[in-house]
């Protein structure tokens, strides 16, 4: 049993570390997303794109190790790729041959609004590279920062679903599903703000936690999460959905308790083992609540839960 253990916290820990449980994250967010649209879920191709470009995003800083010397890598952080280079190469090989798959089984519509979303999302740490510094990065534009890394996440699992079902991107439907995943995801990406206070300020950057102070910070990310259940509220009593308003309610309470518990904040790895948790948590009570109303009907009706 404890070698079973160790086994599954080292697994656990990989998949953390190299941002895959965020990258699966990304995907049932964006599955999810189908369900809030009143559609059922659809696992198309172009799912793999989400995860391939979450995981490539997440990592690009490991790219260039791949590739330098074995003496060139120094740093104690990328020892496994160093012992491990020929694994990391096949499973290179496997996730472009995926995308490449993917690519020619998608729609050249939902193929193009994904690659302009890349571009966004890329352009955040910077497209092009000179001898000193990057060409273009649009993280320095003062306070854009988290505005900017909220508004890909909700697009990019919000958007893709809608061009699938050949829908209209500005409806009321997604325009209320934007500004809720909006706000959820921003009272997540502030936690990372007020912990980088520090290194932004060294780095020159202007965010909102260093114009505001911490605290009010904090104060911000509560707030944006009750902003997110309020639009929940009306957004699916609309609907009359409310199995997908339960499933959100327990979603933004845990990531409240989450927040606002002192012994959770103090762990170590508390910013990647239990804040990126929460986005994959709203995936999967959503989807597990859709399926439960499928096969209890009376499962979510108003006021049965809460």
């Amino acid at each position: 049993f404890k070698g079973n253990l160790q086994i599954t916290l080292k697994t656990v820990n990989f998949l953390i570390r190299w941002n895959i449980s965020l990258a699966v994250a990304t995907v049932f967010l964006t599955v999810s997303a189908q369900i809030q649209l009143g559609l059922k879920p659809d696992w198309q191709p172009y799912l793999f794109f989400v995860f391939i470009a979450t995981l490539f995003e997440y990592n690009r800083h490991r790219l260039a190790i791949l590739f330098a010397s074995n003496e060139a890598i120094h740093s104690g952080k990328h020892e496994l790729i160093r012992k491990n280079r020929k694994k990391f190469y096949f499973a290179s090989l496997v996730l472009g041959s995926g995308f490449v798959a993917a690519a020619l089984l998608t729609r050249t519509d939902v193929l193009v609004t994904f690659l302009l979303l890349c571009f966004l999302t890329f352009s955040y740490s910077g497209l092009g590279s000179g001898k000193k510094k990057q060409i273009f990065k649009l993280r320095e534009i003062p306070y854009l920062k988290i505005f900017l890394i909220t508004a890909v996440w909700s697009a990019s699992t919000i958007i893709l679903p809608v061009i699938q079902a050949y829908g209209e991107i500005f409806s009321t439907q997604v325009l209320l599903l934007f500004t809720e995943r909006f706000f959820f995801i921003f009272a997540i990406a502030i936690q990372f703000d007020i912990r980088d206070m520090q290194a932004d300020q060294d780095a020159g950057l202007k965010t909102i936690p260093l114009l505001i102070n911490k605290n009010n910070s904090v104060a911000l990310s509560y707030l944006s999460l009750l902003i997110c259940l309020l639009i929940s509220y009306f957004h699916y009593k609309m609907q009359n959905e409310w199995f997908v308003f339960e499933a959100l309610t327990i979603s933004i309470l845990t990531t409240y308790l989450l927040l606002r518990i002192r012994s959770f904040r103090n762990r170590s790895r508390y910013f990647y083992q239990i804040l990126d948790a929460t986005l994959l948590l709203q995936g999967l009570l959503v989807l597990g609540f859709y399926f439960l109303n499928l096969l209890y009907p009376s499962f979510a009706t108003k006021g049965k839960l809460f």
